[in-house]
């Protein structure tokens, strides 16, 4: 039996959610333009066990979101993964964030997906500008993790298949991206609840990070905005 948190503050969602054998037991987020992770991720926390009545000494391991994201939202995330699994002495899951978002959009449209059907989740990374990865039916990746800037023709190799977009950084590319094979799947965000069965798998597996070393998959290095002038 394993009691599992999972953690994801990737981007504008903080999402927390508890887990029993990669089974949903509890479920606390919420949409924030301010990214006021900081404030409400240890809240969310203890509202996700007290719902479940479950304490932090029954917890078997901590899954994170590991990115790409947010740089501010990671640190957060991910400092505070680390700080319960050091502190309980539990081990520490990665998450893929890309992968986990893939396959949340795959589960709200299975009926329908066909065999050579292409899934590519994006996380908004300023202007036209998103984090994005391409996977199969399978969820195989068949295209590597980049930062992409959005052109009208970023997709055109892919014009036989159907591609369906989700995330936050594809509802900014519809505009720009007119392929007649391509699909827009709305309310599809980053959420804890798609993290579960590779949490799940990786606890199973024994597939663990290092606590004190793990830092979060960045993808670009952190570069400050000029302050706001008075």
């Amino acid at each position: 039996m394993s009691f599992i948190l999972h953690i994801d503050t990737t981007t504008k969602l903080c999402s927390v959610s508890l887990a029993k054998d990669g089974v949903l037991l509890s479920l606390k987020e919420e949409y924030d333009e301010q990214y006021s992770h900081a404030e409400k991720l240890n809240l969310f926390i203890q509202d996700v066990l007290a719902e479940a009545k479950i304490t932090l000494k029954e917890l078997n391991a901590v899954a994170v979101s590991k990115g790409p994201g947010s740089y501010t939202g990671l640190r957060i995330g991910v400092s505070t993964a680390k700080g319960l699994c050091y502190g309980l002495d539990i081990p520490l899951i990665a998450v893929d964030t890309l992968l986990s978002l893939a396959y949340g959009c795959r589960k709200k449209i299975e009926k329908q997906i066909q065999g050579g059907d292409l899934f590519c989740p994006m996380i908004d990374a300023r202007r036209m500008e998103v984090y994005t990865q391409l996977f199969d039916s399978q969820l195989n990746s068949i295209r590597n993790i980049k930062a992409q800037i959005i052109e009208e023709n970023s997709y055109q190799e892919f014009q036989e298949q159907t591609i369906y977009f989700c995330g936050d950084g594809a509802e900014k590319c519809s505009k720009v991206i007119t392929q007649s094979n391509i699909e827009f799947i709305s309310g599809i965000q980053t959420s804890t609840k798609w993290m579960l069965p590779f949490a799940y798998e990786c606890f199973k597996q024994n597939k663990f990070e290092d606590v004190a070393y793990f830092e979060p998959f960045y993808l670009k290095d952190f570069v400050a905005g000029s302050p706001k002038k008075s």
